[in-house]
């Protein structure tokens, strides 16, 4: 796994909210659930520099501190068109617009947005829900060619089979929460389309509606996709090379 990481850092802040350090030492930041995460270790709820902040679709647990954090730090905010235009208006000038389907290189890395089978939307603080458009999931190849599939919020689907054709992702970080995202069974399935190696299960655990634990997850993957390798990492941990 080191030797695949290929001198990346990976660091699990609990749900679906990761931190990458890249080889060339960029910050990056995914679905920026922080300061109301009860997964998230409070030394590690200040985020600090960071050059990058994607975001996979609305719902606040992505999505609850994408604003202050980019008012404090002045990262680029990359994100589907509507959520974009939605942090203009609040603001938020540092922002870049992608869909799905295209590439484009931001800073270190290369980030490709994919499908996911979700919803999103943005809930204002006086209950109005805005339209936040579709949601994505992404591939991020690392300077080292090191390739990362964070699947966002999804159900499973039939084109993960070309996600992991085109792309080839080394790591996929897979939802197995269950009721509003793939279920451990759906997740072993993903795995198997996808072709992937090694898997990191998230989204689970953070709230009663999502029973799924990885225990379910290895046990349909030893039948389902025998060849892929667990990573279950608490928050707060890290894999890096």
């Amino acid at each position: 796994m080191d030797n695949l990481l290929g001198g990346a850092r990976i660091t699990y802040l609990g749900h679906a909210t990761f931190r990458f350090v890249t080889p060339g030492d960029e910050q990056i930041l995914i679905d920026p659930f922080l300061t109301d995460n009860p997964q998230t270790p409070e030394d590690l709820k200040q985020v600090g520099e960071l050059d990058t902040m994607l975001i996979t679709h609305g719902h606040f647990d992505h999505f609850a501190d994408a604003i202050p954090v980019a008012q404090e730090t002045g990262a680029l905010v990359v994100a589907n068109f509507e959520i974009f235009s939605y942090m203009q208006a609040k603001g938020i000038e540092n922002g870049m617009p992608m869909q799905k389907g295209g590439t484009s290189q931001v800073g270190g890395i290369r980030v490709t947005p994919v499908h996911a089978f979700h919803s999103s939307s943005i809930a204002e603080e006086d209950g109005t829900i805005v339209y936040a458009g579709e949601p994505m999931g992404y591939v991020l190849e690392f300077e080292s060619g090191f390739k990362l599939y964070h699947a966002g919020d999804t159900a499973v689907f039939g084109d993960m089979r070309l996600i992991g054709e085109i792309y080839r992702p080394d790591l996929a970080l897979l939802p197995i929460g269950n009721q509003v995202v793939m279920s451990p069974f759906e997740a072993a399935h993903a795995t198997r389309l996808l072709g992937v190696r090694h898997v990191v299960p998230i989204h689970y655990g953070t709230f009663p509606f999502l029973p799924g634990t990885p225990e379910e997850f290895q046990d349909h993957l030893s039948r389902i996709a025998p060849d892929a390798i667990v990573h279950v990492m608490q928050p707060g941990d890290d894999l890096a090379s």
